[in-house]
């Protein structure tokens, strides 16, 4: 797919003093937020930026603070499936 936006010149100066490479600048701030909202997963994120491994993607989301929503009721799920593989008895 591919996508063209219109950005006025009074922003896309601004734009252009921050970022280098302004498409990639906003192709980088579209996977973020689609990562942030669960509309992409990390391994589509890479393939989306061309990122040549996970850890690349992984520092990349770390960079622009995109991180996994993982809740405390997730974590009781794992280790409550942690401890029934391990044959222990669950609190």
């Amino acid at each position: 797919m591919n996508v063209a936006i219109d950005i006025p010149e009074s922003v896309s100066a601004s734009l252009r003093a921050h970022w280098l490479d302004v498409p990639r600048g906003v192709l980088e701030a579209v996977a973020a937020e689609a990562y942030r909202s669960g509309a992409l997963t990390a391994y589509q994120v890479g393939e989306l930026l061309g990122h040549g491994s996970r850890w690349e993607t992984e520092a990349f989301l770390q960079r622009v603070q995109a991180y996994l929503h993982y809740s405390e009721d997730d974590l009781e799920r794992d280790l409550a499936g942690l401890r029934a593989a391990r044959g222990c008895i669950t609190s």
